[in-house]
């Protein structure tokens, strides 16, 4: 279960961006949270990535609370969440190539051994050809790039998957793209799912349920 309690988070301790926001997603459940651009919702999903320390509440990951966050979080507990953000761009090392950007999780953990048969599952996973992955990010599309950036969140067999507006600048095929290429995964692996956007029909159609922000910060029904 990925438990989020009473979660207040922000980058100024004056003017938290988020306050008393609680929200479950039960093991191979698919939750939508849905709200408009800037109410907060990608601060609550960092918080949820383990990547941002919340002023106050607490995040239960499987069970075992997280007192730890970003590098310092216990790795188990970090490779057990992958996350996709909305900008590829802005969350992908421009100096190396695709296959480097797939593969970085699984240097950083110490399983190279695992690169090429993982690669060799993931590309046409997530719809690259192969010769794409000798490119860098300034020779591919947006589209190409989040396929990309999806697949390194996959690379380590996440338990739990966030998915930050991922296809909010991508067109309407690439976006059924990932979007299948999620489900296919979470098919196979029993992944729970937390995706967050603005676009209605998407999450409705996308997840079990879609979890309005303004009620999920008024009243805690996100539970």
């Amino acid at each position: 279960m990925l438990e989020l309690h009473d979660i207040t988070a922000g980058y100024d301790r004056k003017a938290p961006v988020v306050r008393n926001a609680s929200l479950t997603v039960a093991p191979g459940e698919a939750v939508g949270l849905l709200g408009p651009s800037g109410c907060g919702k990608s601060t609550l999903a960092r918080v949820a990535a383990l990547l941002h320390r919340p002023e106050s509440g607490a995040l239960l990951l499987d069970g075992e609370p997280v007192r730890r966050w970003r590098h310092r979080a216990p790795r188990a507990l970090r490779t057990a969440i992958g996350v996709v953000f909305q900008q590829p761009r802005l969350s992908a090392d421009p100096r190396l190539r695709l296959t480097d950007l797939i593969a970085e999780p699984l240097r950083a953990t110490g399983r190279r051994n695992e690169i090429p048969v993982r690669l060799a599952e993931l590309a046409p996973a997530v719809g690259l050809t192969f010769d794409l992955l000798d490119r860098r990010p300034h020779e591919v599309s947006d589209g190409q790039l989040q396929r990309a950036c999806l697949a390194r969140a996959l690379v380590l067999r996440p338990r739990w998957l966030i998915c930050d507006e991922m296809t909010a600048m991508l067109d309407a095929s690439t976006t059924a793209a990932l979007v299948a290429a999620v489900e296919n995964y979470r098919t196979a692996t029993g992944a729970g799912l937390l995706a967050v956007g603005h676009d209605q029909v998407l999450l409705d159609r996308w997840c079990d349920r879609t979890v309005h922000w303004e009620k999920l910060t008024a009243t805690g029904v996100g539970e």
